[in-house]
């Protein structure tokens, strides 16, 4: 679980589904998607505690794109809190270039990722969210980022193991809850990019994560 205190600062990190058209030109604008609904609901409801919220979701970005920034975008912001969803443009690049897995791009996506958390650990006391890339079986040909992509799933999970932070299973939420109420509710008719449902199950998810 995850302690919230006064005036922590809370950075979400990642890509598209993080960005979710946020005005880059304004440090504090939060998008439209799960970082602005949380955002809201803690702002609201626990005006006391006075959080700041950040975005730095930048849309189409890898692994290695966060890495090119996480000096400027997470490092400088010394947050208190980080939030990170990223890996599907690893996958989807990946499938781009020869159609297949490729077993030294799975270990440079582990190489950088564990890049992000080493320094979180030396230079900040932050507290870390790892969240889940995902992808749902519609349209059926999002299946064929599944192989790829379920090894970067693996090396999520692996990282939270090693650094001892929270994770957030979204892959599994997102099938799980597409299985019971269809997939398009959740990311509409491309099997990646959130609707207002799914937005809010992330939202759920990340809340459930935390502590007072």
């Amino acid at each position: 679980m995850v302690k919230i205190k006064q005036h922590d600062k809370i950075l979400f990190i990642g890509d598209s589904i993080t960005d979710v058209d946020r005005d880059r030109s304004n440090p504090n604008d939060l998008g439209k998607g799960y970082p602005l609904m949380i955002a809201a609901e803690l702002q609201a409801g626990i005006p006391e505690e006075q959080l700041t919220f950040y975005n730095r979701g930048i849309s189409g970005d890898k692994v290695i794109d966060l890495k090119k920034r996480w000096e400027e975008d997470c490092l400088n912001l010394n947050p208190d809190v980080v939030s990170i969803l990223v890996g599907i443009n690893d996958s989807s690049h990946q499938l781009n270039i020869d159609q297949r897995m490729n077993r030294d791009a799975i270990d440079q996506f582990e190489e950088d990722y564990r890049s992000l958390l080493k320094s979180l650990s030396q230079r900040t006391d932050a507290k870390v969210v790892l969240m889940e890339p995902f992808v749902l079986p519609h349209p059926k040909e999002r299946m064929e980022l599944r192989e790829d992509l379920d090894h970067r799933i693996q090396i999520v999970r692996k990282m939270a193991r090693e650094y001892q932070t929270d994770l957030i299973p979204l892959d599994g939420l997102f099938n799980a809850q597409g299985v019971k109420y269809g997939y398009p509710y959740f990311t509409g008719d491309d099997g990646i990019h959130p609707t207002v449902a799914g937005h809010g199950l992330i939202k759920e998810a990340w809340l459930n994560q935390l502590e007072f």
